[in-house]
């Protein structure tokens, strides 16, 4: 089955006109996008966008042949001509199957969200699943059968994307294909990080794809290390690489703090940010997680983790430090480290940057800062990716 993506962008396009925000200011060339339109083997063309014959023709196509129309959600905007010899645009309701002259059958699928997914079904069985924008599909079941090739909003609703992993819709050769990209989503190299943490990825304007090809789908780094200072984006970017997925635990090492507002409203702003899926553990008994079994881990964050191990090494007090406390510290964090090597487990660590500002005042201060920037060395050595965030924004240090 062969799919044409005359169009990749958002339903107002990218460049938005006259929008004056960084990413449209660099849509240019390849990273323009023209609505979302697939036209699918010459004979069915899902969403009908402006300049749909034009975009055929510039991916080598014509629309000549195309035997059905399908909507997939409402077309906000100035009306849309049909191009001659177009038959009709329509939706279909929800659960209903057509079977196409040319033998392609295509399934409704309900979303949640105004408009229709399809399923399409290529005469020699490869099978294709179309989300509409914003949406995620509804009321799926266990068990079901992985998809050759997955095109959806894998930026704006990453959720989607995880119930059909949890689904089995999306299996190990999946091919995800990102759409209805718009100014919200980065551009450039950003774009394409964050959609492979996905397993994701995204083509230019008229890209023309084979489903059920063998096409190499994006590796997920087993360990990821976020590292950044305060307030820098970090926790964020560490939930980003794991929204797709379900089943995801959060560890969270700092615990709770009894009588202290700010840091209940720090706690509360994470979890509500967070899946609802997702699993939240309080512990800083990191190794044990790390060798069993399960879905990914989150954990946030290792410089509380360390805060925890000098408090039981006594670390802080000058006398108890030398008199064992280093030697207890190091073989907490050895552990730690040892544990991370050895994890079968997807793993996103997130720590604090230390040691680029003011240099602490006291001696555990430093002891601190010494320790944890060793910490960081570590744990970094054992993953396959290593990102570090300044200002929101994410520089690839390894992987």
């Amino acid at each position: 089955m062969e799919l044409t993506l005359l169009g990749t962008g958002a339903p107002a396009g990218l460049p938005l006109p006259d929008c004056p925000c960084a990413v449209c200011a660099t849509a240019r060339g390849p990273e323009a996008r023209a609505a979302t339109a697939l036209l699918v083997d010459g004979a069915l063309l899902l969403d009908l966008t402006p300049g749909a014959a034009l975009a055929a023709a510039r991916a080598g196509h014509s629309l000549v042949g195309v035997r059905q129309v399908l909507l997939t959600h409402p077309h906000d905007g100035p009306a849309v001509d049909l191009p001659a010899g177009l038959p009709t645009a329509g939706r279909v309701p929800d659960g209903r199957q057509l079977t196409l002259i040319s033998g392609h059958r295509v399934r409704a699928v309900p979303v949640d969200h105004p408009g229709t997914g399809y399923e399409v079904t290529s005469p020699a069985g490869d099978r294709l699943l179309y989300l509409p924008p914003d949406a995620a599909p509804a009321g799926l079941a266990e068990g079901l059968a992985a998809y050759e090739m997955v095109v959806a909003d894998v930026v704006g609703r990453p959720d989607a994307i995880a119930r059909l992993r949890a689904s089995g819709a999306i299996g190990a050769t999946t091919d995800v294909v990102a759409v209805h990209l718009g100014h919200d989503a980065p551009g450039g190299a950003e774009l394409t990080r964050r959609l492979a943490a996905a397993g994701a990825r995204a083509v230019p304007d008229g890209t023309t794809l084979i489903v059920g090809e063998y096409h190499a789908v994006p590796d997920v780094p087993r360990r990821t290390l976020v590292t950044g200072g305060a307030r820098s984006g970090k926790s964020l970017e560490a939930e980003r690489r794991l929204e797709a997925f379900p089943e995801v635990v959060y560890v969270a090492t700092g615990g709770r703090r009894d009588g202290d507002s700010e840091w209940a409203a720090r706690v509360s702003l994470h979890r509500e940010r967070r899946p609802g899926s997702w699993r939240t553990e309080e512990t800083c008994e990191l190794a044990p997680l790390l060798a069993a079994e399960g879905p990914p881990l989150l954990i946030d964050c290792l410089s509380l983790w360390l805060t925890d191990a000098m408090d039981r090494a006594g670390a802080w007090d000058d006398e108890r430090w030398a008199a064992g406390g280093e030697d207890a510290l190091r073989e907490r964090t050895a552990e730690l480290v040892a544990a991370v090597r050895q994890t079968g487990r997807t793993v996103v660590a997130v720590t604090n940057e230390a040691g680029s500002g003011v240099v602490p005042a006291t001696a555990s201060g430093r002891r601190f800062r010494d320790e944890l920037g060793r910490l960081n060395a570590a744990f970094a050595a054992e993953c396959e990716h290593v990102l570090l965030v300044v200002a929101g924004q994410v520089l690839t240090l390894r992987g």
